[in-house]
Order: C-alpha cells, then structure tokens, then sequence
C-alpha cells in the first residue's frame, strides 16, 4: 500500500542515578553527556534490567527510589531506511557508592562516566529531553527525602 510504513518500536530502559546533589552521565561515542539506559531484550523485566545496567556500565550500584516516568522519540535510520521511535522508561535511583569502575569505564565504548553536581549537568547534557528528566527526577528524589549535598 503506498504511503504505508512500518515504524520499528525499540524498548530501553534508564537510569536517573543520584548521589546526593550530583546524577551519574555517561559520555557516548559521539562525545555528548547522556543518562545510562539500556535495550530491552524480549522477556526481560524493566527494574531488573534497570540496576543491572547501572552496575555493569558503570561499578555503581544503585537501588530504585521510584519510577521517573517514560520518554519517547522518533528518528529515521538512513541506512535502513525506516523510521524508529525509542521508548525509555526511566527510573529514579539512589547510589550506594560512588566509585565508578575501571571496568565501567571501558565498556560499551564509553569515553567516559562521573558523577556531575546536578546545576553543572544541567549545561552540559546533550538532550533537552535529558535535562528536564534530571530537573524534575531531582526534585522528586528530594520531596523523597533522599539526602543532599
């Protein structure tokens, strides 16, 4: 049928990982400061998925404080030639410890990771989606009474 086309639908799932005033970025290959997140691969549990990430990319193990919501986008993939759309589901997560790992900091082709006070990763997070996820997840982790600098 013309004018028909099939949208690829690909689940992650994310990280909005603080340490008292400060939230854990990844800087990706394309050298821009994003937020840990994760395909999710059929049958896999979204939370399960979420903290094991979170460990894996980075040595920093979180726990869950509640859910941040979900995110969406849309692009088109040149190469195959169809259009995608990327649904994030976010949770909000308490660090542990905040040493990050020499073996999370070679994986996934990461230049590198940190924990970045909160107003700083403000002006340096790549997407604007991004940042409004850090502002309103940070205020949420407060009202929670989760500590603070």
């Amino acid at each position: 049928m013309k004018g028909v086309f099939i949208m690829l639908v690909r689940n992650y799932v994310g990280g909005v990982v603080f340490s008292g005033d400060k939230v854990l970025l990844l800087k990706n290959e394309k050298g821009e400061w994003v937020l840990p997140r994760r395909v999710m691969q059929d049958g896999e549990i979204p939370n399960v998925v979420a903290v094991k990430k979170i460990e894996e990319g980075s040595g920093i193990v979180a726990e869950i404080v509640c859910t941040a919501g979900q995110t969406n986008y849309e692009f088109s993939c040149v190469t195959r030639q169809k259009p995608f759309c990327n649904k994030i589901t976010w949770y909000i997560m308490k660090s542990l410890n905040e040493n990050v790992s020499e073996a999370g900091k070679k994986g996934n082709k990461l230049q590198q990771i940190s924990f970045v006070k909160v107003d700083k990763a403000m002006d340096i997070i790549a997407s604007n989606q991004d940042r409004s996820l850090v502002n309103l997840s940070f205020k949420k982790y407060r009202e929670l009474g989760q500590p603070h600098g």
